[in-house]
Order: C-alpha cells, then sequence, then structure tokens
C-alpha cells in the first residue's frame, strides 16, 4: 500500500484541501446554525400550528445529529467513508426486512448482509472487477441458498425480497462508497449528499407555492408536478455551481454534462422517494422505522440515494472514470 493510498484511506489532514469541500461545510454549518432563529422569527410573525412547529422542531434537533453523521466520516478518510456507508446499507435493510418480514427467514437475510461485507471488501480494496460481479453473483447465490429451507411455498418472493434488498442496499449504495477510492472523494460524495437532500427542500417549497396538480396521487398524496418541475431547475442550478469547480479542468466542466447531472440527481432522487413511497403503500405503514425523529427510519431520509448514487457513479465513470491514478487492489495486490 503505497502513501498516496493511506493518506486517501485516513489522511485527515487533508479533509480540506479541495474548496468545494470547505464551501459545502461552511454552507451546511451556516445553515444549522441560522435554521434555529429563522424557525423561531417565522413562529413568531406567522401563525403556525403547534404540532407543525414540534415537528418542524423534530426535524431540526434531528439534523444536528444527522449532519454531522454524514459529514464527519468523509472528512476523516476514504476509509471511515466506506465503513460508514456500510453501516448505512445494513441498516437500511434491516429495516426493508423488518417492513416486509424478510427478517424473518434468518438464512435469506444472512446471506445478503454477507453479500454486503463482500461488496463493501471490494469497495476497500479498489477491485473493479469484483465489485461489478457481486452484483449477478449475490442474486445467484440468494436464489440457491433460498432453495435450501426446502420450502417451495413463498420461495419467489422470499427470493425477490431478498435480490431486491440485496440490489438496492447493497449494490445501490455500495456505488457511493466506490466513490472514496478517487482522490477527490470528499467533494464528489458531499456534493451528492447535498444536492440529493437539497433536492427535497426545493420540492416542497416549489409544491407549496406553485404546486396544484397531483404528480402520483396514490403513491404520494403530498407530490406535486409543479414541485417535481421546481426541485428539476433548482437542483440542476445548483449542482451546475458546484460541478463547475468540482470537475474544473476536466470534460464533465462543460455545462451540459454539469446540467446533464443535475438532472439525473434530481431525478433519480425524486423516482428514489417514490419508489420507497410505492413500498409503503403497498405495505399500509407510515415510515420504515423511528430512528429520525421528524423523519422516520434512515431509510426514509436517504431513500433518493439508493437510485442516485449508481446513476451518478456510471455517468462520471464513463466521462472521467474514478480513482483511475490510484492504486488498485490495495489488500489483495492484484
Amino acid at each position: 500500500m503505497n502513501q498516496a493510498t493511506l493518506d486517501r484511506l485516513f489522511g485527515v489532514t487533508s479533509a480540506f484541501d479541495h474548496p468545494v469541500t470547505v464551501g459545502i461545510t461552511i454552507g451546511v454549518v451556516g445553515a444549522l446554525v441560522a435554521a434555529a432563529p429563522l424557525m423561531a422569527i417565522v413562529f413568531r410573525w406567522r401563525q403556525v400550528e403547534q404540532p407543525q412547529r414540534e415537528e418542524l422542531w423534530k426535524r431540526y434537533r434531528s439534523w444536528l445529529v444527522l449532519a454531522p453523521l454524514m459529514f464527519v466520516p468523509v472528512l476523516i478518510g476514504a476509509a471511515t467513508t466506506i465503513a460508514a456507508i456500510a453501516v448505512l446499507s445494513i441498516l437500511c435493510y434491516r429495516e426493508f426486512a423488518r417492513a416486509t418480514g424478510l427478517f424473518r427467514e434468518k438464512m435469506m437475510s444472512a446471506t445478503v448482509v454477507v453479500g454486503m461485507l463482500f461488496i463493501t471488501f471490494a469497495v476497500a480494496d479498489h477491485w473493479y472487477g469484483f465489485f461489478m460481479a457481486l452484483g449477478p453473483l449475490g442474486v445467484s447465490v440468494i436464489a440457491a441458498v433460498a432453495i435450501l429451507a426446502d420450502r417451495p411455498k413463498g420461495y419467489i418472493q422470499r427470493v425477490a425480497l431478498g435480490t431486491w434488498g440485496f440490489l438496492l442496499f447493497g449494490v445501490g449504495l455500495g456505488h457511493l462508497g466506490y466513490m472514496a477510492n478517487d482522490v477527490d472523494y470528499r467533494p464528489l460524495i458531499l456534493t451528492i449528499l447535498v444536492c440529493v437532500e437539497a433536492n427535497d427542500i426545493f420540492a416542497y417549497l416549489a409544491g407549496k407555492s406553485i404546486g396544484h396538480r397531483k404528480l402520483v396521487p396514490n403513491t404520494s398524496p403530498n407530490k406535486t408536478l409543479g414541485g417535481a418541475l421546481g426541485a428539476v431547475l433548482l437542483t440542476t442550478a445548483l449542482y451546475a455551481l458546484l460541478g463547475h469547480f468540482l470537475f474544473e479542468g476536466s470534460v464533465l466542466a462543460s455545462p451540459v454534462h454539469l446540467m446533464g447531472l443535475g438532472l439525473i440527481i434530481s431525478v433519480a432522487g425524486q423516482l428514489g422517494d417514490l419508489m420507497l413511497s410505492s413500498i409503503k403503500r403497498d405495505l399500509g405503514i407510515k415510515d420504515m422505522g423511528v430512528t429520525l425523529p421528524g423523519h422516520g427510519g434512515l431509510l426514509d431520509r436517504f431513500d433518493s440515494l439508493i437510485l442516485v448514487a449508481p446513476a451518478v457513479y456510471h455517468y462520471v465513470a464513463y466521462f472521467r472514470g474514478f480513482g483511475l491514478d490510484q492504486e488498485i487492489r490495495i489488500i489483495t495486490g492484484g
């Protein structure tokens, strides 16, 4: 393992080397500091129902905990970033398994979690071939292991849920972890996180302002066409602004690519949110968990990333690549 790899994995002293990382960190800290007095002023001068006030304060307090949990591992180093995303993947699968009843299938759930650990190993090793192979291989193993229970009744459902959980939370979020193999992984990942969360806020604000026509009322009654279009425009503009400094000097710095990536993040993020809404509607539940007061479970908060991470990864990888100048197979020594 060379010095460049060690610096990427554990080099906390280089946390703020990139201006985008500095700008995003200052912006997020500033927003959290300013939010409390701003809400107090709004509540003082506008009539806001007490239950809504309490809900907003709950969300704010949750963000005071959630924001450091999202940012600190990325700032510390690539190793903690990969580990944090692995933990997030497993916890999201746990919520999914409990909500769908798949947690009762001990062997199936164990197989899915082991598959996620293999993905984490491939990511940490910077072994792209193994990482890409684990998707189809994992599905095959899940289908095979399910046979061992010798219960044909419900086989299709067990395999479908196990496969879906593995692909969404293991492979999907694993792409976010693989970005940590790039020397500029901090601004890359932080930009995605900020734009995904801003996308939700933009959709809410635009929906309240210009949203009249429902988007998919049976899936998510509060989502409007105006909110979705407003989020697309604002998120694309935000990503284009950050991406201009992030990809400076590369082909992705062109306006066409920046707008394309912003569009991908907004559309994929909203589809990820609607996908989880469809799951919850089908199950007849409001939230996937109670981990985050005011937000629900971790999966309720990070659902957008499931589709955004692989979409952005493969777009950027095609035109720019990830970690092409970094040591590969740093554990297995290939």
